[in-house]
């Protein structure tokens, strides 16, 4: 990570905490992930030279420049989508500062549509910090479009564990995945989806 990169990305992290701490409406919080699960995922899309990464949560682009930057060092690209016109635009301004904007798809839309629309095994990592409530409902559509051996990521299964429990249910009986929590952060579930299966489970 080269030092412009680190300085916004301290600056954003700064940013985030003050703003977030002001505003009692969680909507309006930026949320962004914390900074240790950012290196855990950035580390993650290096191992498994994960080349085609769907982020589903941008806000003002912390986490996207952290994927950008790991994207970026194995030859790859990324599409990152937010229903907030407004933080998509900052994070646009941010990727443009850092020099990782080409890197990066930005998507104004629902992650319904995004994931309805994209191809079987498009992608080799999704990373998922959004409406947690949607989540259970995206799962047919998330297996779907990742590949074999591909990663699913998903944050704040601990902090908010309540607000999981539908998708930790149907990850638990799913015989395609593996799963496990690193508790980094406000919780980092990784779920591996295992070569060679169909898709008999929807």
């Amino acid at each position: 990570m080269d030092e412009n990169l680190r300085a916004i990305i301290e600056e954003l992290h700064r940013h985030g905490l003050e703003r977030d701490a002001a505003k009692a409406d969680r909507l309006e919080r930026l949320r962004n992930v914390e900074p240790d699960t950012a290196q855990v995922l950035a580390v993650l899309v290096r191992a498994t030279r994960a080349r085609r990464l769907l982020e589903i949560g941008t806000s003002n682009g912390y986490s996207t420049l952290w994927l950008a930057d790991a994207v970026r060092s194995v030859g790859g690209h990324m599409l990152s989508v937010d229903t907030d016109a407004r933080r998509s635009a900052d994070a646009a301004r941010n990727l443009e500062r850092a020099g990782l904007r080409e890197l990066v798809e930005l998507r104004v839309e629902d992650a319904a549509v995004s994931l309805r629309e994209a191809p079987e095994e498009a992608w080799d990592m999704i990373f998922l910090d959004a409406e947690r409530p949607a989540y259970a409902a995206y799962y047919p559509q998330l297996m779907r479009v990742l590949r074999a051996g591909g990663l699913l990521a998903v944050d704040n299964v601990l902090s908010h564990a309540d607000q999981v429990e539908d998708l930790r249910a149907l990850i638990a009986s799913d015989d395609r995945v593996s799963e496990a929590v690193v508790p980094s952060g406000a919780g980092l579930l990784l779920v591996v989806r295992a070569l060679g299966f169909g898709d008999d489970h929807g």
